[in-house]
């Protein structure tokens, strides 16, 4: 058994609990609560091991035997920091589980895992381990990346607790909050749904994901060389957003069944942001700016990356700021927070495969 059939293990483990947690939520019954926790864990397990076995792997190329174990961590490409990030992700899924005895939240926290994974297939990401290209051969990868991943699971976890906020919170449908969360949530939904229907139409052997993103996302629908295929697209789209609008209310309904108060959540997603915030400073941007001194000989050079970071590092500032100094509580804050993450996914994924810099060795 090799690293890959052990990930293989923890994929299907987490798309499985996934629907298991999304069915208790539904039902409210214990064992099916039982069983996605259960579930969760061996899919845990199987994901740490093959870390470990990946790790092993990749210090035994050739290329890597005089680099030493530590500069062998497999957090080198896309592929291997997207797994990181859903470890990082369930470990504090699974840390918030046991602390306040509460299920409800693995089904809002899991989705973010299986889209991660969905993402992994639908793009074509490349699997391969490969040896390190000369910027990343230092001591600093291991701090740098692993301390940015585990700060990014801290800020997937408060978009989640700040969704669950917005849902049990807003009541009428013309609020703004409520426009907010059900509008994000269709959007996103869309996006991912648009992605795999390029991925279908256009897909070609061999093309790497950064060639595929490039030259055909959103080709199949909304940047179509046909009208009548974009304004299908747009229509679907806006009537599907206009659904989540329309129905999102009882999604309300169904989180409150649980005994999930308003104030857990934001205290959550406080908690989360505080935890996640001193790590991303130091390790993402002071870390990464002195690798980026010794790399590139200059410690700033305002890179696509670099520069959505610390936008990035702006919204979680401007968020504990008005929490801390302000006072800020409930509705801001839990967009704030949602704000603050979509920034997270666009400087990690949107800038590895739109833009080009000299972070563009993490797109394949």
């Amino acid at each position: 058994m090799n690293s890959s059939m052990l990930y293989g293990v923890a994929n299907v483990a987490y798309i499985t609990a996934m629907m298991a947690y999304i069915a208790y939520l539904m039902t409210k019954k214990n064992a099916i609560g039982q069983a996605a926790t259960t579930i969760t864990v061996i899919g845990f397990i199987s994901h740490t091991l093959a870390f470990f076995m990946r790790w092993y792997e990749f210090s035994q190329l050739p290329e890597m035997s005089d680099m030493g174990i530590v500069r062998a961590i497999p957090l080198t490409n896309l592929y291997e920091s997207l797994i990181f990030f859903v470890w990082c992700l369930i470990l504090g899924y699974l840390i918030i589980e046991f602390k306040y005895k509460n299920r409800s939240f693995g089904a809002f926290v899991t989705p973010v895992a299986a889209v991660v994974l969905a993402f992994i297939s639908l793009a074509g990401i490349s699997t391969d381990i490969e040896p390190l290209v000369p910027a990343l051969q230092s001591n600093w990868l291991l701090i740098h990346v692993f301390m940015s991943f585990s700060s990014y699971s801290c800020f997937a976890l408060s978009f989640s607790t700040a969704l669950m906020y917005l849902i049990i919170t807003t009541d009428k449908k013309t609020d703004s909050s409520y426009i907010f969360w059900t509008v994000t949530l269709g959007v996103f939904i869309v996006v991912l749904a648009a992605m795999g229907l390029d991925y279908l139409k256009f897909k070609l052997p061999g093309m790497g994901s950064d060639q595929f993103i490039q030259n055909y996302l959103f080709k199949a629908t909304f940047a179509s060389p046909s009208l009548g295929v974009v304004f299908v697209s747009l229509v679907v789209s806006i009537a599907f957003i206009f659904a989540i609008w329309n129905w999102g209310g009882s999604l309300k309904n169904i989180v409150l069944n649980f005994g999930i108060s308003p104030q857990v959540l934001d205290e959550i997603t406080y908690k989360s942001i505080a935890i996640g915030f001193p790590i991303f400073t130091l390790g993402g941007l002071i870390f990464g700016a002195i690798w980026a001194d010794q790399a590139w000989g200059v410690y700033w050079s305002w890179d696509p990356k670099e520069t959505w970071s610390l936008i990035t590092w702006l919204v979680y500032a401007f968020f504990l700021h008005a929490r801390l100094l302000r006072g800020w509580k409930g509705h801001k804050m839990a967009v704030v927070a949602v704000i603050g993450f979509v920034a997270v996914i666009f400087t990690y994924l949107g800038v590895n495969l739109l833009l080009s810099g000299l972070h563009a060795y993490g797109s394949a």
